[in-house]
């Protein structure tokens, strides 16, 4: 089988940027990280970019995301206009940042706008990893609290699906105080009476797990999801000890109470439409 030949074939495997933790790609293959079983492309992306063989969902592009959650055709972009600013004159920061515009085809680390899931409106705000790990500097913190002004102003749910490595460490104390900044913003959402669903997606990490990540109304994640403030291996080295197996992963905060529910990305959208339709029913009973 074609298969078993490029398995016994000695190819140098050169590592995505932009799912670097999940896949490699191998021309038209792709070899899975959890499984090692080597996928064609074409089917893996047919199957939303989760594995066929073990269920890995590999990392996507805030554009692949919300062309699995919108409607076609709905989806109304804001915020744009904001875009990166370089505060501390850190070197070679916007240098990098053009850079990363050029390879991934975005201008920032997150993707707002208005749309419908399955004809339920809403606000969305979608991170990507592709774009400085997803890191929170102060554009970031800005797009994500004009969407959940958005929100407030038309009286629309927001969702924002989180991936990220943390605050922008170019930014320094202004990123950090972009945690401040969203969960307030989130907290006028809830004085408003609007729903707030998060999405934790593989890595949801450091100053936007420690703020808007774990805001949510309703928290739901993908399976196998790593979600944490530090990582595993700065807590192991500073504890000197081993950590539980799977912990900071879904399964483990579910099964602790830090979420509510693991949405596999076939049924995603269905779920966060159902919920979107309930509080909306919810709403017009009162």
């Amino acid at each position: 089988m074609i298969i078993d030949k490029i398995k016994k074939l000695n190819i140098e495997e050169k590592t995505t940027k932009n799912d670097e933790a999940s896949e490699k790609m191998i021309g038209k293959w792709v070899k899975c990280n959890n499984c090692k079983e080597i996928i064609y492309k074409e089917e893996l992306h047919k199957n939303l970019s989760v594995c066929p063989n073990c269920g890995k969902h590999f990392r996507l592009s805030s554009r692949r995301r919300i062309k699995q959650i919108a409607d076609e055709g709905t989806f109304e972009e804001i915020g744009a206009e904001i875009l990166t600013k370089d505060p501390l004159k850190f070197d070679g920061y916007l240098k990098k940042v053009e850079s990363l515009k050029e390879k991934t085809k975005i201008q920032e680390a997150v993707k707002c706008g208005k749309c419908k899931i399955n004809g339920e409106e809403a606000i969305i705000a979608v991170m990507d990893g592709n774009f400085l790990m997803g890191s929170m500097g102060s554009a970031v913190g800005e797009r994500i609290t004009l969407a959940a002004e958005t929100a407030i102003k038309n009286r629309l749910p927001i969702v924002i699906f989180c991936v990220s490595g943390g605050a922008r460490m170019q930014e320094g104390i202004i990123s950090l105080m972009q945690m401040a900044k969203t969960s307030s913003a989130l907290a006028k959402l809830d004085d408003a009476g609007l729903l707030y669903i998060s999405v934790l997606t593989d890595p949801t990490t450091g100053g936007v797990t420690a703020s808007f990540a774990m805001l949510g109304d309703i928290i739901l994640a993908e399976p196998d999801a790593l979600i944490g403030f530090a990582g595993p291996r700065v807590i192991e080295q500073t504890l000197k000890q081993k950590l539980p197996e799977g912990f900071q992963r879904s399964e483990f905060l579910l099964e602790h109470g830090f979420i509510d529910k693991i949405v596999t990305r076939k049924d995603m959208k269905d779920t966060l439409s159902q919920i979107l339709k309930l509080h909306k029913g919810g709403n017009n009973n009162d």
